[in-house]
Formats: structure tokens, C-alpha cells, sequence
């Protein structure tokens, strides 16, 4: 398959649209923000991108504080919104039903389905945007999105992103499973050298 170069360009699909609460000027404040992942397990902690400029990085910066709220898939509307309109132009401390965990400058949002309670710990500028690594003080998820004890991907329905097309998506079929279907690639690896030294033998 011929490649075609693109440039250097941060292109990684899916992007997961999590929608980042701190209080700033006294309010709750959410914004979207699809530059985000997981950033180690023991303490766990995540890392979200974001420019200097945002108005939520004021209150995350003033507090020490934030969460991450995984929006479903049914939020799209809403989740666009805090990405269209930053909070110094409107107020968003009303668009969703806020609670409080452990930490009173950390908002979430009771309609999505899973919550993250996070104290930042570190910044790292690296040009366009601040990398914001979060240690998760609490984790919230809703009783109906639970499956034998375990947070169930399929019940929280979460949005994804994608951002060649600007477009929202759901999580789709089911493959393979994960930890497992790699072994019979390992399987079919290990019958050909083993068909390729015998057919060597037999010439």
C-alpha cells in the first residue's frame, strides 16, 4: 500500500470529547477537550492538553483542582457547546446539574455517566498547549453502568471525536478480545517457521 506524507501532524483516532470542570470566579465552568488520555496507573493519573488561554485553566491553575466528566453519547449537544462558547463569553454553570465529591472546587456533572475527581499535579509546557497531569482522588460512575462489579464501556456509551471530519461517533461492534485473540497470530507465526524448516529439510 503506497503512503502519502502528511506532515507532522497529531492525528490519533479515536479522541474521547471529556468535558473538564473547575469553579472559576466562584461558578462551576466546563469545557470540552478531546487531547486527553491516561498517564499512569499507581498513583493513577490522567493528562489533559489545553492552552494557556482557556478560561477553565485559570480555575484548574487557581485551585490545584478539576474533573473529568465522560460524557454518553446522547450529550453530543451539550458537549458541543461547552467546545463552541468559552465561559468568559457565557455562563455554563447551568447547562448541566452539578455535585460535589471529596474536594468543594471540583464540579461534576451528574448527567454523565462517569466523573473523575482530580488534583493536578504537574504542568508541562510544550508550545501550544499545557499538559496537565491529574492525580484521580475519586472515581463516580453511575450503578446502571456497572457489569460484575466492573465499569462497563457499553453501558456508559461514552461520545468519541473524530477530528479529520468533525464528527461525533459511538463505540461500535464488538471484535475481538483484548489480551487474547494475539495469541493465535503467535499460533500461525510458530506453524510457518515450523512449515518453512521442513519444507528446507525436504529440498
Amino acid at each position: 500500500m503506497k503512503k502519502i506524507k502528511l506532515g507532522p501532524k497529531p492525528l490519533l483516532y479515536p479522541m474521547p470529547p471529556i468535558l473538564v470542570g473547575a469553579i472559576v470566579n466562584g461558578k462551576p465552568n466546563y469545557m470540552t477537550c478531546s487531547w486527553n488520555g491516561l498517564a499512569g496507573y499507581k498513583p493513577p493519573t490522567i493528562v489533559i492538553a489545553m492552552r494557556e488561554v482557556r478560561y477553565t485553566m485559570k480555575g484548574i491553575k487557581e485551585n490545584g483542582t478539576f474533573s473529568v466528566n465522560i460524557p454518553s453519547s446522547g450529550m453530543y449537544k451539550e458537549t458541543d457547546f461547552c467546545g463552541i462558547y468559552s465561559g468568559s463569553k457565557k455562563d455554563k454553570s447551568h447547562i448541566f446539574q452539578t455535585f460535589f465529591g471529596n474536594l468543594d472546587t471540583v464540579p461534576l456533572i451528574e448527567e454523565c455517566p462517569l466523573n473523575l475527581e482530580c488534583k493536578a499535579v504537574n504542568y508541562l509546557n510544550t508550545g501550544s498547549h499545557i499538559l496537565i497531569i491529574g492525580e484521580i482522588i475519586e472515581t463516580y460512575i453511575n450503578k446502571d453502568c456497572m457489569t460484575d462489579g466492573k465499569a462497563d464501556a457499553e453501558k456508559i456509551d461514552p461520545l468519541i471525536y473524530l477530528t479529520a471530519t468533525m464528527r461525533y461517533h459511538r463505540l461500535g461492534d464488538f471484535i475481538a478480545k483484548a489480551f487474547s485473540v494475539g495469541r493465535e497470530q503467535e499460533d500461525i507465526r510458530d506453524n510457518e517457521t515450523i512449515l518453512t524448516y521442513v519444507q528446507g529439510r525436504d529440498k
